[in-house]
């Protein structure tokens, strides 16, 4: 196998595994209903990841890096903005915003190969996604005093 075959199969394992760490993630959004779900998370992480790494590969210097690193963030927070809705006295898709964050996040992440910060954001953003609303629900708490709609826990 020639380096150019070699890096590819790297590049695939990657972003496969940014894919399978969205997956969860979306799966909860999508059965929530709240617009962003199984198609956006995956796609986010995976174009996170892209983006990264052909970074890490043409770029010459940690400066250059930092750079992409900062656009992905404002560029992921703006996609994740348009998830929030406002109205009525209430405030939705915080959840959603901050997820769509955290997933480019993961996708970033993997692309350094810094394999247990991606695995452990996905499963704190899963696990925050599943349990929270819970332990609200327990609390007898549908809304908090943040406005937050009960849909957007």
């Amino acid at each position: 196998m020639d380096f150019a075959s070699s890096v590819a199969l790297t590049n695939l394992y990657q972003m496969a595994i940014a894919y399978l760490l969205a997956l969860p993630i979306g799966f909860n959004r999508e059965r929530e209903s709240t617009g962003a779900g199984l198609r956006t998370f995956p796609l986010v992480a995976v174009a996170s990841c892209g983006f990264m790494l052909v970074g890490i590969d043409v770029l010459d210097s940690t400066d250059a890096e930092s750079r992409v690193i900062y656009g992905l963030i404002t560029g992921i927070g703006f996609i994740g903005g348009g998830s929030i809705l406002k109205g009525d006295g209430s405030v939705s898709g915080t959840s959603t915003a901050a997820s769509i964050w955290n997933t480019g996040a993961i996708g970033m992440a993997v692309a350094w190969s810094r394999y247990e910060v991606a695995i452990l954001l996905a499963l704190i953003n899963f696990l925050t996604l599943q349990l929270v609303p819970l332990a609200k629900k327990v609390a007898g708490a549908d809304e908090d005093d943040s406005g937050q709609g009960p849909g957007d826990e």
